[in-house]
């Protein structure tokens, strides 16, 4: 491929990963530009601890071209609106998953047709590929498995995927910051962020509570038979799975099992009980285009450090799937993703929802 004609526009946090997805598609001879995403009001300060400033600065020891683009209003409609209002139901939402489709990979595609790109790219670790028999694009886990993050991009299209490059995907982490040594990138020490970006201190009950009441009444924690054993300060605080803050007296540890928004309750129990073998999960994208005719077996991942584990996922009308693992998991939580995989391979996921049964 000469890619000495072939512009691309480059996501660049400030991390250390995006300036070396930079650097490296510019040692491979193409025209890089790399984009500034600002999520948040300037009011707000930096997205996390990676700032506009650190991303010009990493452009520059490149040389590269670097502009950025305001998302804020959008990013508070599309993302953070999302994210409350699952809590108010009673859900534990993944703003990332739907970050990456509603809102970086939307953004990147309308922002390269602007600067005259023909492709994107990001400093995700994954891996992807075209297969030569049916011409259509896949995801495979990173090499690096410690670092994949193909659980967050589930949601790609084909569309985005024919245009999009992941430099990284066949690199480890340790590589990345040696390469970024090498070069005297500003970012090669950077830290990495591990909380939600407009959730800085991870304080996502003061941030909802600031946003709306829903969720936060006094209400009853129940047994699964529907005995109240005490009183919670509103539902919203807890997720499945959760056992701090439930300030009950009890002969054994008791957990959350799940959340009644209805009935404004949050449902307790052993640690035995959260183990769940099947579910439903709507909301469903498939890489390939294809929607599933047909029981497949595949490895099942219900949260980002699970470990995906071998289930059936069969079809269960318009939009939706069933899921049953071989071997019951611990706290399948509603409104988390389920990444279906064969092999390394990205098959597609879904929105776990609440059992109504």
């Amino acid at each position: 491929m000469n890619n000495n004609k072939k512009k691309v526009l480059v996501a660049m946090s400030g991390g250390v990963d995006s300036s070396v997805a930079a650097a490296l598609l510019k040692q491979k001879g193409f025209e890089v530009v790399g984009l500034y995403m600002n999520f948040l009001p300037r009011t707000a300060g930096e997205n996390g601890p990676i700032s506009e400033e650190k991303s010009a600065e990493a452009a520059a020891s490149i040389g590269i071209e670097h502009y950025t683009v305001d998302l804020s209003k959008e990013f508070n409609k599309r993302i953070i609106n999302y994210f409350v209002k699952e809590y108010t139901l009673g859900n534990t939402p993944n703003p990332c998953v739907v970050c990456n489709d509603r809102m970086k990979f939307a953004a990147l595609l309308t922002e390269s047709r602007k600067a005259g790109a023909s492709c994107i790219a990001t400093g995700h670790y994954v891996r992807i590929g075209r297969d030569p028999d049916t011409s259509g694009f896949y995801i495979k886990r990173a090499a690096d498995k410690k670092k994949d993050q193909s659980y967050f991009l589930y949601l790609l299209l084909q569309k985005q995927l024919s245009r999009t490059l992941m430099p990284l995907g066949d690199k480890s982490k340790a590589w990345v910051i040696e390469m970024a040594e090498t070069l005297d990138l500003p970012t090669a020490r950077q830290k990495e962020s591990q909380e939600i970006c407009f959730i800085p201190d991870n304080d996502y009950v003061s941030f909802i509570k600031k946003k709306t009441t829903a969720g936060f009444s006094e209400g009853p924690i129940m047994d699964k038979g529907g005995h109240v054993l005490g009183k919670h300060r509103g539902y919203a605080r807890f997720t499945i799975g959760q056992r701090r803050g439930l300030r009950l007296s009890a002969p054994h540890p008791l957990y959350v099992l799940d959340i009644d928004p209805e009935k404004n309750a949050v449902i307790v129990g052993p640690e035995e009980s959260l183990y769940k073998k099947a579910f439903k999960a709507d909301r469903l994208n498939w890489i390939s285009g294809q929607t599933l005719e047909s029981s497949l077996l595949v490895k099942a991942q219900i949260r980002y450090n699970h470990k995906a584990q071998e289930a059936v996922v069969s079809p269960k009308g318009p939009g939706m799937v069933q899921v049953e693992f071989k071997n019951p998991q611990r706290a399948v939580t509603p409104g988390q993703s389920v990444v279906f995989y064969e092999g390394d391979t990205l098959l597609g996921g879904g929105t776990i929802i609440r059992d109504q049964s």
